[in-house]
């Protein structure tokens, strides 16, 4: 596991009339701060990376569908340097929210059908100065591609 990513379970509340899950409450442990929430949409077979912020911890749950997210830690510091951890979030995987840090290269697939994730970082989008540095989907380990067993 990466250092200072956490996996933290959710508790679906289901009934015949359907379900309703807490995402992220202020008085947990791991919340740090609100900056803003946004959705983002992914088509299947699709990879979205990769990216790394320098100050924002990203707070992500997949609301519809199931996504893969990839995580990869070039920190020099950090006591996970050089490992690649992956995800599987939402409808066919973990119902759980992943809390990435700061400094933690990141990205996302969606698998089968369309997918939607919910984010809820810790600082507002500057659209001038965009805490955000990225690389192609490929500058790092093929971590994508299923690989059969």
């Amino acid at each position: 596991m990466i250092d200072g990513v956490k996996h933290i379970p959710r508790r679906r509340h289901s009934d015949e009339r359907g379900y309703v899950t807490e995402i992220l409450r202020s008085d947990e442990g791991h919340f740090e701060n609100f900056g803003q929430a946004y959705v983002t949409g992914c088509y299947p077979g699709v990879v979205k990376a990769w990216h790394k912020h320098s100050k924002q911890t990203d707070y992500f749950y997949v609301v519809t569908g199931t996504m893969k997210v990839g995580l990869y830690d070039d920190r020099p510091d950090s006591p996970s340097v050089g490992t690649y951890q992956v995800a599987v979030l939402g409808e066919r995987g973990d119902d759980a929210q992943l809390v990435i840090p700061a400094g933690v290269w990141h990205g996302m697939m969606a698998i089968e059908r369309f997918s939607v994730m919910l984010n809820i970082p810790t600082t507002l989008y500057d659209y001038d100065d965009p805490d955000e540095e990225r690389v192609a989907w490929d500058a790092f380990e093929d971590i994508w591609t299923v690989k059969n067993r």
